[in-house]
């Protein structure tokens, strides 16, 4: 049973508690370091700037009034008719409860009402639980490259999902 509500749009907290999930995780299964947390951080406080809620969505779960999850579709900045999922996390608390499949339906609906064409993500290869959920939402692997934007080399993913 799902124990957890889920918001929409900006909270106070949000892009800290966003980056320390992410920091969390990637520091202790992939010992990523402060540049990886700095860039979350930079990147999502860049996104809430500009945050325009006709593109771009973001969605936490919630647990005990703490935020335990997220996922964001940037609609703003890309090319036409084009959407980023960004910033997917879910912390330990909420895994296997359903909550990372409740955000990605969000996300994907979000990107449907809004009809764009194509919705890609960022990723890198070994995570494994991540990458069965994208292809369980139909999300196809469309580009491997070996580069560093997490602060240190990873066999880089681009995951696309044709809308229309």
């Amino acid at each position: 049973m799902n124990d957890f509500a889920t918001i929409t749009g900006y909270r106070p907290g949000i892009i800290g508690r966003i980056a320390e999930l992410h920091a969390l995780y990637y520091s202790r299964e992939w010992n990523f370091g402060h540049f990886f947390e700095a860039k979350v951080a930079t990147e999502l406080s860049s996104f809430i700037d500009r945050y325009d809620e006709s593109q771009d969505c973001i969605w936490s779960s919630i647990i005990d009034g703490t935020l335990e999850g997220s996922i964001t579709i940037d609609g703003s900045s890309e090319e036409s008719n084009v959407a980023h999922l960004r910033w997917f996390i879910v912390s330990d608390k909420t895994k296997g409860t359903g909550a990372g499949n409740h955000l990605m339906s969000k996300a994907i609906d979000f990107c449907n009402q809004l009809s764009f064409n194509k919705v890609y993500l960022w990723t890198f290869q070994g995570l494994e639980p991540a990458k069965h959920l994208y292809q369980k939402f139909g999300f196809k692997l469309v580009e491997e490259i070996n580069g560093s934007q997490w602060g240190t080399v990873v066999t880089e993913q681009r995951y696309e999902l044709k809308i229309s």
